[in-house]
């Protein structure tokens, strides 16, 4: 069911017409942009490396939780959005965000963090929500898409896929010779010509996560994730008229390996607020086995 904190939770009706809308929107992003030609679209292993010059990047984050029976739809819809890339002109960029607050109602996610908790809690004020819940999609920083309105959910994409962005580039990402359990990336930015700062983040994210659900309301279920999010850090500001320039180092777990991360770099207003750009990239097949 829909998780929403501190309230109480939505009747049978309202979850069977949230299922239902998320289902119609995996079928609309199956049939927009000419059907069969979107089916055809660019696998994301090779189109979201690196952002081509033609596409605009979109960030969509999914505040989502293996402990919710609402979440796999939406968990879902979101991987179809990665690979299949729908909007033309556009290059999806997304994170999954599992939040802790379902940990306590029979399984524990084992991608919880309560920093990403903290993170959806700070889009309340900013979005306008009364409470954090799940799944909740958050495109650019500005615009919630709370009940899988196909419809709204192409708009939302669109217009973001309209706006001036701050190029993003992640010109190096290499495991360190003298440190394997060490990721360097090379992360700039074009100049910020908007009517504020910025910060700078970098999200290391798991490209795909398979999990086999033993208890809660998604027990015996087999759940696939992608981009699943291990932490976002704050690298830096980006203040008015200036840009970005840095190496960045990221700290690898035991048994984590290149070939199954990714790395998003993205420019944010304080509150947060919205999203000036973003890029993504995974490390080169030549160290995916160091």
């Amino acid at each position: 069911m829909i998780r929403i904190r501190g309230s109480a939770r939505p009747s049978l009706v309202y979850t069977l017409f949230f299922f239902g809308s998320l289902c119609l929107c995996l079928l609309f992003l199956e049939n927009a942009s000419g059907g069969a030609q979107l089916l055809q679209g660019t696998n994301a292993a090779d189109a979201t490396t690196t952002a081509s010059a033609e596409a605009h990047p979109v960030l969509v984050e999914l505040f989502t939780s293996e402990g919710c029976s609402s979440c796999p739809p939406a968990d879902a819809l979101l991987e179809k959005m990665d690979a299949y890339q729908p909007i033309a002109g556009a290059q999806l960029i997304v994170l999954s965000e599992h939040v802790d607050y379902w940990d306590h109602d029979g399984w524990k996610d084992p991608n919880s963090s309560s920093a990403l908790t903290e993170r959806q809690k700070s889009y309340e004020a900013v979005l306008r929500v009364n409470e954090p819940y799940t799944p909740q999609f958050i495109v650019d920083g500005s615009v919630e898409l709370r009940q899988g309105d196909p419809q709204r959910v192409d708009n939302a994409l669109k217009k973001a896929q309209a706006a001036a962005k701050i190029p993003v580039y992640i010109d190096e990402l290499n495991v360190d010779a003298a440190n394997p359990a060490v990721l360097r990336a090379h992360v700039r930015t074009g100049d910020n010509f908007d009517k504020h700062g910025a910060n700078v983040y970098v999200a290391l994210a798991l490209d795909r996560v398979e999990s086999q659900v033993l208890h809660g309301e998604n027990g015996g279920r087999h759940l696939v994730h992608v981009a699943v999010v291990r932490e976002i850090t704050r690298v830096g500001k980006l203040p008015k008229g200036e840009s970005f320039n840095q190496e960045v180092q990221l700290k690898l777990k035991p048994g984590e390996y290149p070939r199954n991360l990714r790395v998003i770099a993205f420019i944010q207003e304080d509150g947060p607020g919205a999203v000036l750009g973003a890029a993504l990239r995974k490390p080169a097949s030549k160290i995916e086995n160091k």
